[in-house]
């Protein structure tokens, strides 16, 4: 079934547009006004923490992986050839260079490209087609988010083998500590602990990039491997297993989306000058220390080329710095998902969840307990079943590549429709990153019956969930809508008839035509109308934020009646109350005290023509009943509504 951005979250319409200009003045209260090398070391805190573990593992991985490779000159030299190469186009040209100038009035990620593509390309024929891609790319990053702490607290633990061999056997004992802690700790919030999340990444950085000099130092000749034709030679002498070993090598860009995803916390360049300056550096210097390792040791120094680059005495401090990297990491993706989940709920593909906020002073900080403990069971499953992050690799990056071709898929739709730029130019560039992502998404198709099936299958599962919501939101409201009394008529037949009664009813409905159900179910039990009556509509946006003065539409109908329609981006949280609180040309001020809400909890039929299959009416049926209280999601006061029971057929 095809969803669509038209549906919004339950108890709301279509996300409707901005007044030009409006989000993003109000997007600003969004960034403090925090120094360009602040918010750069933040940045390296938060946004690089999962790429910037990847050499625990690729290198490694790419020689002693389930495609194993000849440890030979021409190998070890093609292998960091490709790892520096694949940076320069993957991250810094495509993500770093132009997917992030593709911005949704400064938020990024999947879910904020599409919804800027779908406002632009609503009617074209093409446009559910990538809805579609936009909507399978969210459900990747699930299937990522369940697999990046496993990988990487799993891959920094692992270093006690090397720092202090007695103690292999805690390595999986204590990686579950740690990510039983790690989720524990969620509903605290973290902005405390981020505070420290930037200098000790900095540090991370610093150390793993001077290990890595002090190893090209010895052998420098590796540094030749920074010229593509090494790549282009380990192509030409050993075709299939340079192929193969694109699965593993791809693995030192993965966490490059989250550059994108987090663009909306600190700003395009202060990211851009933590990768350009000082991130990227330290990466290539690091794996071309592995290189240069490799190449002097051999066989010995495969066991782990990350650890082995440290003097025997530094390697034990080595592991405890890089497993707190690897928290950092796992934390990023962590706030990740509950950012997209927020995000989905909010643009009408995941039923109302219940949100907590973790902070008073940032908004973006939030908690969702069944995102949070269902990734934390699946993470510990991750663990518990592939034992050791060399097996995990099979799993990773499947995903990661999935999502990162689905973005060039999404970025040609933004060069030629949005940006309109010339066919000359965008072709070519186009076709260097289909070719790149596609071979990186094929390498890693060998890799589905060595554990990739894993990622694939939770991302199919959610996706199946994301559309049959869409979907079913969109025949539900589509049902009522049509069953819906016109407004006129139900003023000039009902409202002089019913005896009126003190006090203010603000009836919730999802649609912006028609009397509501509460409306009229409440009419029909209880015999009386309130003075005033709001018919209270709430639009998430297609665009992240919208500002307070564009926030309340109001229309005044007859006999004590309007019509109200709320704005709200779609990275805000509607606050109904709040909302009234700042109406004044809607008569008396709103008093929470005199206020009645309304509420419809619709209960689904059996239909002679369902608009979906039946399997899925029923999972749509079961996910309506679990939603969380549109009381709750509202924020209305809990001793002011009153919920009434309507059925409908979908």
């Amino acid at each position: 079934m095809e969803p669509s951005l038209e549906n919004a979250a339950p108890g709301s319409s279509a996300p409707a547009s901005a007044e030009d200009g409006g989000a993003a003045e109000a997007h600003a209260h969004a960034h403090h006004l925090d120094g360009p090398i602040k918010l750069a070391i933040s940045a390296i805190g938060v946004v690089f923490g999962d790429i910037g573990t990847s050499p625990l593992y690729a290198f490694r991985e790419t020689f002693a992986g389930h495609h194993k490779l000849t440890l030979d000159a021409m190998h070890i030299m093609g292998v960091v050839s490709l790892i520096f190469w694949s940076m320069m186009v993957v991250v810094t040209l495509k993500y770093v260079s132009i997917i992030m100038r593709a911005d949704n009035k400064g938020e990024g990620g999947s879910l904020a490209l599409l919804a800027l593509i779908s406002g632009r390309t609503r009617n074209k024929r093409w446009s559910q087609g990538i809805i579609l891609l936009g909507v399978f790319a969210t459900a990747l990053f699930y299937g990522d988010s369940m697999i990046t702490p496993a990988v990487s607290v799993l891959g920094a633990v692992e270093g006690l083998t090397i720092a202090a061999p007695g103690f292999g056997a805690l390595v999986l004992p204590l990686a579950v500590v740690i990510i039983v802690g790690l989720f524990s700790i969620q509903r605290s919030g973290t902005s405390k602990v981020g505070l420290f999340f930037g200098p000790i990444m900095l540090a991370y950085f610093l150390v793993i990039a001077t290990l890595g000099v002090i190893s090209i130092a010895k052998s420098p000749e590796i540094l030749w491997a920074l010229s593509p034709a090494y790549a282009f030679e380990f192509f030409a002498d050993d075709p299939l297993r340079a192929f193969l070993a694109l699965g593993s090598v791809v693995l030192a860009v993965t966490g490059a989306e989250a550059l994108y995803a987090d663009m909306g916390h600190f700003g395009r360049n202060p990211i851009r000058r933590s990768w350009l300056y000082f991130v990227l550096p330290a990466l290539i210097l690091n794996y071309m220390g592995q290189g240069a390792l490799l190449s002097r040791d051999g066989m010995t120094a495969l066991q782990s080329p990350f650890y082995l680059l440290a003097p025997e005495i530094l390697r034990l401090p080595l592991v405890i710095l890089a497993t707190m990297a690897a928290i950092i990491a796992s934390q990023a993706v962590i706030s990740g998902a509950f950012s997209v989940t927020q995000q989905a709920i909010q643009l009408g593909f995941v039923p109302r969840l219940r949100i907590e906020h973790t902070s008073a002073s940032t908004a973006g900080q939030i908690y969702i307990p069944i995102v949070n403990w269902a990734l934390l069971v699946m993470v510990l499953l991750l663990v518990l079943s592939f034992r050791t992050s060399s097996n995990l690799t099979s799993a990773y990056g499947i995903a990661v590549t999935g999502a990162m071709t689905i973005d060039t898929c999404l970025l040609a739709v933004v060069l030629f429709r949005l940006w309109n730029w010339p066919t000359y130019f965008a072709a070519p560039l186009l076709a260097l990153l289909f070719v790149v992502d596609g071979a990186y998404l094929a390498a890693n198709m060998t890799k589905i019956p060595d554990g990739g099936w894993f990622p694939l299958l939770i991302g199919l599962i959610v996706f199946v969930l994301l559309t049959t919501w869409s979907k079913g939101r969109q025949l539900m409201i589509a049902r009522m809508r049509d069953s819906a009394m016109p407004m006129k008529v139900f003023i000039q037949s009902a409202a002089n008839t019913a005896t009126r009664v003190p006090g203010t009813a603000v009836f919730m409905t999802s649609t912006a035509e028609g009397v509501p159900h509460a409306l009229l179910h409440n009419l029909k039990h209880n015999k009386v109308l309130h003075e005033r009556i709001i018919l209270l509509t709430v639009k998430i946006m297609d665009e992240p934020y919208c500002p307070d003065h564009g926030r309340c539409h109001l229309e005044h109908l007859d006999n004590g009646f309007h019509r109200m329609i709320l704005k709200y981006g779609f990275m805000q949280e509607p606050d109904v109350p709040a909302a009234l609180a700042r109406i004044e040309d809607c008569g008396a001020s709103f008093r929470m005290m005199d206020t009645s809400f309304f509420l419809s909890r619709q209960t689904l039929l059996p239909s002679d023509h369902p608009g979906m299959m039946i399997w899925r009416e029923k999972l749509f049926a079961w996910m309506l009943r679990n939603a969380e209280s549109a009381m709750e999601f509202f924020r209305l006061p809990t001793n002011r509504v009153v919920e009434l029971g309507s059925q409908v057929e979908i």
